[in-house]
């Protein structure tokens, strides 16, 4: 800067010119923005599959595969999410869009590390529909699993569907009469898995968006390939003394029906925690219990033998219900036994 003229006090702003100031502020003077691009016309896509980082999305059938715009920050992208894509969505290889919005989800299927812990994590987003995928045998049924299935279900708004798979090593009597109560709509198949036996599981998911759920080994990768022929998904071989399979779906994956409509097949599970849904929203699934509980005395978790549900349910004929409604709580509570 130039100095002061000799007899001269401080300078005034009359006695600057440009080469007394910076004209151009420094980088780190510059005004911030929170202002995003607003990709007003970003094509829609949906999310098909996940791996590492990538999304494999489909826009008006066309694969496009995509990464997460850092203005997404930390938000989730997972299969079934409706997205807004932008840059190179040619779709051609080699090139990659990138995710720069998440639609609202219509519902959100979730589930915690385990009962103690609140945090969710989404597994699938926008399904109707949830299988749930259960052996009659090798590996035994666990009906705790099930009912696990089935709180995250209702407490997503998702229907549930239970298929009860190897009707030929089992009968499914048993279990049919503890869920058919509970109004749950029950398929059961067996080996060998003909068009006959699998077409009911097929009207069932037509035109729907649904989601595959169940342990290892349970069958869930055969359903899978019949329904979808050129699904090629990985069969397990169980084994017969401990009736455990190997994990053979790895990644969730969405996969068109032939008659319209996704199946998502998941990964295979061992657990389901619940540490989020409380027992209100579990209630909340029997709505013919919900009405007469609400004049139970407060702080009641309508599981002790003072609960007013029980006089209700005798008069009304309703213990099959109120059973399954206590079931399912202390299954959240990791009270129910296997």
């Amino acid at each position: 800067m130039r100095h002061a003229r000799a007899g001269a006090g401080t300078l005034s702003r009359r006695d600057l010119d440009e080469d007394d100031v910076r004209v151009r502020p420094g980088r780190g003077t510059r005004p911030r923005t929170r202002r995003r691009p607003a990709h007003a016309d970003a094509p829609e896509g949906f999310v098909i599959s996940t791996d590492r980082g990538r999304y494999g999305t489909l826009i008006e059938g066309q694969p496009v595969t995509a990464m997460k715009a850092r203005e997404l920050g930390h938000r989730s992208v997972v299969v079934g999410d409706r997205v807004m894509l932008a840059g190179d969505t040619s779709g051609e290889e080699g090139t990659l869009a990138r995710i720069v919005r998440v639609r609202p989800r219509s519902s959100a299927l979730r589930r915690s590390p385990d009962d103690t812990d609140p945090v969710e994590r989404v597994i699938v987003a926008n399904a109707e529909q949830l299988v749930i995928v259960c052996a009659l045998a090798q590996p035994p049924p666990r009906l705790r699993f099930i009912d696990r299935c089935l709180v995250a279900a209702y407490d997503a708004g998702i229907t549930p569907l239970l298929c009860l798979t190897k009707a030929d090593l089992a009968s499914p009597r048993e279990i049919l009469d503890v869920y058919e109560p509970l109004g749950v709509t029950c398929l059961v198949t067996g080996r060998p898995l003909t068009g006959e036996q699998i077409a009911p599981l097929g009207a069932a998911l037509a035109g729907r968006i649904s989601v595959l759920i169940g342990q290892s080994g349970v069958g869930k990768s055969t359903l899978v390939n019949a329904l979808v022929p050129d699904a090629d998904r990985a069969v397990g071989i169980v084994n017969a003394v401990t009736g455990r399979g190997r994990h053979t779906s790895s990644s969730a994956v969405a996969l068109a029906l032939p008659e319209g409509g996704w199946i998502i097949d998941t990964p295979g599970v061992r657990g389901f925690g619940l540490g989020y849904v409380s027992p209100q929203r579990v209630l909340e699934a029997f709505p013919d219990l919900a009405r007469p509980a609400a004049d139970c005395p407060p702080g009641d978790d309508h599981l002790g033998a003072e609960c007013g549900l029980d006089e209700w349910a005798q008069e009304h004929g309703a213990q099959a219900r109120l059973d399954s409604l206590r079931r399912l709580l202390r299954s959240r509570e990791g009270t129910e036994a296997p």
